[in-house]
């Protein structure tokens, strides 16, 4: 698990929450305190310079109204700035009086000595003589770069006339000094709090993130399996009893870890030694369990099949679109089967909810039932066909009999006639049962073949001219056959049963004027045998499919023709016992080649 960053812990964001806390505590208190000193400490100034003009201002009333004599005493001029020379300037760095005239009578600065008597043009001077009120503000002066609270104070006789303006600049930098001092010591101090709550709230907070700190580890070592360990508690509050809670919860995961492992171990158990296949899913179909009998089955690694949809594994695009249509289909037989086996498993499907009612997953059971399908499908189409080839001379034998026991019977035009069809289908009949004996015996291999060594060339024309004798007129037989001897170890008896079954069939669906070709080839090491007729043709799909029992092309012709559709079926078993093959070709409207082969002698043992 990864460790929480310095700044995401609960201890550094508890510190830094009580420092901010803190800080703005501070602020709020530091700012109200220095508005309030400035403004006292201004207030104390200004009132400072406001009574030293106050008092200069009743001296120079008193100067400005005396009565003077021209011979002896001092002057105006003289006795101000007299007056103005005994003021404590302290702070005030210039103090001018100017008359109602603008011109300078006395100052405190002496480089300004030389302006005495001579008009002043400042404007704040102007403005107190012109509206007769006071002036007052602050200033920057750029030669000393200090701030300066410049007054200029009317000064008014008996009569309210103005008789002259008191001029001041003070400067305010006495005033910042004390408060930048006082800033420094309340920041000192600041800091110093900081400092001192840093480290208290971190005390704080590892009081109460060291219990969650071991329940954290705790919880590690849960989740690897190991449930020995107990979290120590450390008081009664909250954190006590979220540590109590965390003890019981590690004794009851103990208890149910081991009750689940248990279980598993049974289930594990069941799964490995079932003969049915078993997969899992969640609730989106995808596979989170699957034994080895389902592998097996499907032929897929259990291991490789965790995390693909059912649907896919099972191969169930084209039949299923939501998973959760399956468990509504009961079972159902999915075909396995590639071009080297022919395989089918059956699959049940069942779903798996929770207390209310929601699918958390899926079960499916699925088991091989290709030999069972195999062995009930043939016996489905075995029973069905020759049901179905049975009842149709049958049903044409009732016909005839109930018609001949009405009365047919006694006319001698159409009894005969009758009589020849019953005979006709009951020869059928007996030839379909004789057949089935034969592929009976056949499979059960009770049927053994007498081999002897035959020249097949010589064969072969004998058995085409025993065609020839019963030929129809509208036919035409064509030999291909080479000179010379081939012999060849077979049964005559069962590879003539062959040759009759091919031929009489290019007899029957030849066309008229149609041609019969039969040829034989030297293929080196066997004979290619085959029969070619320029009858309706077989359409592709349905090549394959002929020599099976009781499968018909075209149905509804072979009845009428008098097929039992086991011809085929048997001469494909016979040429297998003879080691050969056989197949056809075929082209629609343009006829079909039946093609079998047989092993020359002289590349087979004469016992084989």
């Amino acid at each position: 698990m990864n460790k929480v960053g310095l700044f995401r812990s609960i201890q550094s964001k508890f510190t830094i929450i009580y420092i901010l806390l803190l800080l703005v505590a501070v602020q709020v208190i530091g700012a109200f305190f220095t508005n309030e000193l400035e403004r006292e400490l201004m207030e104390n100034f200004e009132s400072s310079i406001d009574d030293r003009v106050e008092l200069l201002n009743y001296n120079l009333e008193k100067a400005f109204e005396r009565e003077r004599n021209e011979e002896g005493g001092s002057t105006l001029q003289e006795e101000i700035q007299n007056i103005v020379s005994d003021v404590e300037t302290g702070d005030i760095t210039t103090l001018e009086v100017i008359n109602n005239q603008s011109r300078v009578l006395g100052t405190t600065n002496v480089l300004e000595r030389d302006m005495i008597g001579k008009k002043t043009t400042r404007d704040t001077v102007q403005d107190a003589l012109f509206f007769d009120e006071r002036q007052d503000t602050i200033k920057f002066n750029p030669e000393t770069k200090n701030r300066v609270r410049v007054q200029a104070v009317p000064i008014f006789d008996s009569q309210e006339n103005v008789m002259g303006v008191i001029y001041v600049e003070a400067s305010l930098e006495g005033v910042y000094d004390q408060m930048q001092e006082i800033n420094d010591i309340f920041l000192q101090g600041s800091l110093l709090a900081i400092a001192v709550s840093a480290v208290v709230g971190i005390l704080v907070a590892r009081t109460i993130t060291k219990p969650i700190s071991e329940m954290r580890r705790q919880a590690q070592t849960m989740a690897k399996g190991d449930f020995s360990q107990k979290v120590k508690v450390y008081s009664k509050d909250e954190i006590g009893l979220l540590a109590d809670t965390f003890n019981d919860l590690n004794s009851r995961l103990k208890h149910s870890y081991a009750t689940i492992e248990e279980e598993q171990f049974k289930l594990r158990s069941v799964l490995s030694n079932m003969s049915d296949g078993v997969i899992a899913t969640d609730n989106t179909g995808a596979v989170t369990l699957m034994n080895e009998a389902a592998g097996r089955m499907i032929g897929r690694d259990p291991d490789e099949v965790n995390g693909e949809l059912l649907i896919d594994v099972l191969q169930l695009e084209d039949r299923v679109i939501n998973m959760t249509e399956l468990p509504d289909s009961g079972s159902m037989i999915i075909d396995f089967s590639d071009e080297d086996e022919f395989f089918l498993i059956r699959a049940k499907f069942s779903t798996i909810l929770d207390e209310e009612e929601n699918i958390t997953g899926f079960i499916s059971v699925i088991s091989d039932v290709t030999e069972q399908e195999k062995a009930e499908q043939d016996r489905r189409e075995f029973v069905s066909n020759v049901s179905h080839e049975l009842r149709t001379p049958l049903t044409t034998m009732k016909s005839y009999i109930e018609a001949l026991n009405d009365g047919a019977w006694e006319d001698k035009e159409i009894a005969p006639r009758f009589l020849g069809v019953a005979q006709t289908e009951t020869d059928r009949m007996i030839r379909m049962v004789n057949d089935l004996l034969q592929l009976s015996k056949m499979d059960a291999e009770e049927y053994p073949l007498e081999k002897e060594r035959v020249d097949f060339i010589q064969y072969f024309h004998e058995v085409i001219d025993r065609f020839e004798l019963n030929l129809p007129e509208h036919i035409n037989l064509k030999r291909q056959l080479p000179e010379g001897q081939f012999p060849v170890w077979m049964d005559k008896d069962k590879m003539t049963q062959v040759l009759d079954n091919v031929i009489s069939n290019a007899i029957k669906y030849s066309p008229e004027g149609g041609t019969i070709t039969m040829k034989a080839e030297n293929k080196r090491h066997y004979l290619l045998v085959s029969v070619s007729d320029q009858g309706m043709g077989i359409s592709y799909d349905k090549l394959d499919k002929i020599f099976e029992r009781f499968y018909r092309a075209d149905k509804a012709r072979t009845r009428k023709l008098g097929g039992t559709g086991l011809g085929l079926a048997i001469s494909k078993e016979l040429v297998e016992a003879h080691h050969g093959k056989i197949w056809a070709t075929s082209k629609e409207g343009k006829g079909t080649t039946v093609l079998f082969t047989l092993p020359l002698m002289n590349q087979k043992r004469r016992g084989a």
